[in-house]
C-alpha cells in the first residue's frame, strides 16, 4: 500500500488506486498523513476542512467521513500493511509504517544526501527522492490556509532538494547538469534569488556568461516591479563573482553548448586585442584618453561593420504596463527624431541629436515607475538599436553601496565580447576602451537608479548614434547642464491610468465591482505605481476581501505605510532609501514640514516652523525638490504628498538622513 502526498492525494493498493471519495474525506486523509501516527485533534480537522466558517455540525460530518475512510481502507487490505485509524476521545491518530507515505520517503532521501561530501551518492538519493513528485503537493484537497501552508513547506523542501542535487553535480564537475536542473524550478519561481544565483554560476561555468548576465537582471527587474525590493546578498554576490572571475575559454567547447530549456542568446561582437597596461592622458576638455598603444588598436577594431546581434542587458517588459502614452512620446521624440532614414535610428547623420550622443534623464520620486517606463520603450523600439542594448542598476538609491563606475564599465566590456584579462586595469582606460569599441554602433545605454551625475558621466558612450537613458529620483541638474541632457519628468498615475493599473493586476472583473473603491484607493495610493502594487498585494493574498475593506483600512494614516510595504518592501522602504540620501539638516526639515503643515508650504512658512534662517531654508526646499519629496507646484509653493508626509511624521522616518549630500 502506498500513499502520495507529493502531487495528487491518493492510496494505492495491490489492486489499483482506492477509491477516497468527496474532497473533504480525501483532505481529512490528507491532514492525518501529513502527521502519522501523531494525535490529531477535531478542531485542527475542523479548521482544515472548511475554508469559511464551519457548519454547527462539523464534527458529525468528520465522524461520518472517519467512518467511511475507515471501512475504505479496510477494503483495500490496510490491516495487512499495518495500517489503523485510530478514534483517540475527540481526535484520531493514522497508524501506519511511516515509509508507506511519500513525503516522508522523500524526507528520508534527502536528508541522507551529501552533496559536499559524497556527490556521487547524493545525486542517486536526491534524484530517487524527486522521482517521487508526481506535480504540486496535495493536489485535490481543500484549498484552506493550512493546507496552503503544508503544501508550501512540501514545495519548499522539493527546491531545497532541486538546489542540493545541483550542488552535488556541481561537486562532481557537472556544470552543464547542474544549470539543467535549476532551469525549470528558477522559471517556476523567479523571485527565489538563491536558485537563481546558483543558475547564473552553473551557466557561467559552462561558458554561457551573457545568459548569466540576463537572468540577474530580469531577476532584479522582477523584484522591483513586484516586491519594491533590490537583489539581495547572495544574488548580488553571485553577478559580482561572474563579473570578476576569469574567462572560461578553457572549458570544452561540448559543455559551453546551450541546453534545451536554455536558448543561448546571439553572440556578442568580436573585440580588439587592448593591452590592459598604461596610463589615460587628460585631453584639453578633461575628458580621458586612452594611451597611444591602446588608440592605435583600438580604432581598426571598432570600424568594423557593427553585429545586428549585439548584447542584449535590458531586463524584461514590465509586467502589467499601461498608460504613460506622453512621456514614451516625449522619450521617442527626444531621441529618435522623425527625421526619415537618413535620420540616426536608421544609421544615417545624426540629425536631431547632439554630437555627443542622445542623453535623457527620467526623473521622478520613489515608486514612480521611472525603470519601469524606460524598459517598456527599450523593447518597444529594439529595432533602432540594431548593435544591442546595455543596462545597468547603479544602486544610486538601494539603501545599499552605490554601483561604482569601474563596475559598470567592466560589466558592460564583458557584454560587448571583451575577454577578462584585455579589460584595462584602470577606470580611465577601461571607459576609453569603451567608448572606443561603441563609438560607430548604435547602442541603447539604460543607466538605471542613478544617484549622481558623476556616477553616470564615465558610463556615457562617445558615438552620435547610441541613446542613453538615465533614470534617478534626483533631477541630475549637472548632467542637464554639462552633457545637454534632456529631463523627462515622470508624474504619478492620474485617476484612470491608476484605476487600469488595479485592474491589470486584480482583473478587470474584480475592480468593477467597486469601481468607486478603487479610484479612493488610487487616491490613498497617491497614484504612485509601486504602492498601487503593494496594494494588490494585499488583495491578492486575501480574495475574498472587497476593495472597499482595503480602501478603509487605508483610510487610517497610522496604518496605510505599513499596509503599502511587505516586510522591507514597498513605500515605506523606498522612501526611507531616498531620505538616507539628505544632510541631517534636510532630513530634519522634511520631518518638521512633515508635522507643520497640511499640503502647501512657502519659504516663510517653512523657516517660521523650523526657527531657521529663510535663505537657509529655501536651500533645504529646493534640495527635497531636486530629491522629488517635495513639489515646487509654483514659485516658492511647495506641495508634499500624503505618503511623504506620513513617513515624514513617522518618528524613525525623520531620522534616517544622517549623512552628507
Amino acid at each position: 500500500m502506498d500513499f502520495s502526498l507529493l502531487g495528487p492525494v491518493a492510496v494505492t493498493a495491490g489492486t489499483g488506486e482506492v477509491a477516497l471519495g468527496p474532497v473533504k474525506r480525501r483532505s481529512l486523509l490528507a491532514m492525518l498523513l501529513l502527521q502519522p501516527n501523531a494525535t490529531v485533534p477535531v478542531e485542527q480537522l475542523i479548521t482544515c476542512l472548511w475554508e469559511e466558517e464551519p457548519p454547527e455540525h462539523a464534527r458529525t460530518v468528520i465522524q461520518g467521513h472517519v467512518s467511511r475512510l475507515r471501512a475504505t481502507l479496510a477494503e483495500a487490505g490496510a490491516d495487512a500493511y499495518g495500517v489503523e485509524l485510530i478514534t483517540h476521545g475527540s481526535a484520531y491518530r493514522l497508524r501506519m509504517p511511516e515509509q508507506l507515505v511519500d513525503s516522508e520517503r522523500f524526507s528520508e532521501l534527502v536528508s541522507l544526501a551529501r552533496p559536499e561530501t559524497a556527490p556521487e551518492q547524493a545525486v542517486d538519493l536526491l534524484r530517487q527522492g524527486l522521482d517521487l513528485w508526481r506535480g504540486p503537493a496535495l493536489t485535490g484537497t481543500v484549498p484552506s490556509p493550512p493546507f496552503a501552508a503544508a503544501a508550501h513547506a512540501l514545495e519548499e523542501r522539493r527546491l531545497t532538494a532541486v538546489e542540493a542535487l545541483a550542488r552535488a553535480h556541481g561537486a562532481l564537475g557537472q556544470y552543464e547538469k547542474a544549470a539543467d536542473v535549476l532551469h525549470p524550478a528558477a522559471v517556476a519561481n523567479q523571485l527565489r534569488e538563491g536558485l537563481i544565483a546558483d543558475l547564473m554560476l552553473a551557466l557561467y561555468r559552462i561558458g554561457r556568461q551573457s545568459d548569466a548576465i540576463a537572468w540577474y537582471h530580469r531577476t532584479r527587474q522582477l523584484l522591483a516591479d513586484d516586491l519594491g525590493v533590490d537583489p539581495g546578498e547572495r544574488l548580488r554576490t553571485a553577478y559580482e563573482e561572474i563579473l570578476r572571475a576569469a574567462p572560461t575559454a578553457g572549458r570544452p567547447r561540448a559543455a559551453a553548448e546551450p541546453t534545451a530549456q536554455t536558448p543561448r542568446p546571439a553572440q556578442a561582437q568580436p573585440q580588439a586585442q587592448v593591452p590592459a597596461q598604461g596610463r589615460p592622458q587628460a585631453s584639453a576638455e578633461g575628458q580621458a584618453q586612452a594611451p597611444a598603444q591602446e588608440q592605435a588598436q583600438v580604432p581598426a577594431q571598432a570600424a568594423q561593420p557593427p553585429s545586428a546581434s549585439g548584447p542584449q542587458l535590458l531586463p524584461r517588459p514590465p509586467a502589467g504596463f499601461l498608460g504613460r502614452d506622453r512621456e514614451l512620446t516625449s522619450l521617442t521624440r527626444l531621441t529618435l527624431p522623425a527625421d526619415g532614414p537618413d535620420g540616426p535610428a536608421y544609421g544615417g547623420a545624426p540629425t536631431g541629436l547632439p554630437p555627443e550622443g542622445g542623453i535623457t534623464v527620467v526623473t521622478g520620486p520613489a515608486g514612480v515607475g521611472k525603470t519601469g517606463l524606460v524598459v517598456y520603450w527599450g523593447h518597444a523600439h529594439a529595432d533602432a538599436f540594431p548593435d544591442g542594448r546595455l543596462f545597468a542598476d547603479l544602486r544610486g538609491f538601494s539603501g545599499g553601496e552605490a554601483a561604482a563606475p569601474a563596475e559598470v564599465l567592466r560589466d558592460f566590456l564583458h557584454a560587448l565580447g571583451t575577454p577578462a584579462d584585455r579589460i584595462p586595469p584602470s577606470p580611465e582606460a577601461a571607459g576609453a576602451l569603451y567608448r572606443s569599441l561603441v563609438a560607430e554602433r548604435r547602442l541603447l545605454v539604460v543607466l538605471d537608479n542613478a544617484g549622481s551625475s558623476a556616477q553616470v558621466r564615465p558610463l556615457l558612450p562617445g558615438g552620435p548614434r547610441s541613446v542613453t537613458l538615465v533614470t534617478s529620483r534626483s533631477r541630475l541638474d549637472g548632467l542637464i547642464a554639462t552633457d545637454a541632457a534632456r529631463p523627462v519628468r515622470l508624474h504619478a498615475l492620474g485617476p484612470e491610468d491608476g484605476v487600469a493599473l488595479l485592474g491589470t493586476l486584480l482583473g478587470p472583473d474584480r475592480v468593477a465591482e467597486d469601481p468607486e473603491a478603487a479610484h479612493e484607493l488610487v487616491a490613498l495610493c497617491d497614484g504612485l505605481p509601486l504602492a498601487l502594487r503593494a496594494a494588490s498585494a494585499q488583495l491578492l493574498s486575501r480574495p475574498r476581501w472587497r476593495l472597499a475593506r482595503l480602501a478603509t483600512a487605508l483610510r487610517d494614516e497610522r496604518r496605510r505605510l505599513a499596509l503599502l510595504s511587505a516586510e522591507d518592501a514597498g513605500v515605506a522602504a523606498a522612501l526611507r532609501n531616498s531620505v538616507a540620501r539628505l544632510s541631517a539638516d534636510d532630513a530634519r526639515l522634511l520631518r518638521t514640514l512633515g508635522t507643520g503643515f497640511a499640503r502647501e508650504v512657502n519659504t516663510a512658512e517653512a523657516a517660521a516652523l523650523a526657527g531657521a534662517d529663510p535663505e537657509l531654508i529655501q536651500d533645504g526646499l529646493e534640495r527635497l525638490a531636486e530629491m522629488h519629496l517635495l513639489d515646487e507646484e509654483a514659485t516658492n509653493r511647495y506641495v508634499m504628498s500624503d505618503l511623504v508626509k506620513l513617513f515624514a511624521q513617522d518618528s524613525e522616518g525623520g531620522k534616517d538622513g544622517d549623512g552628507e549630500r
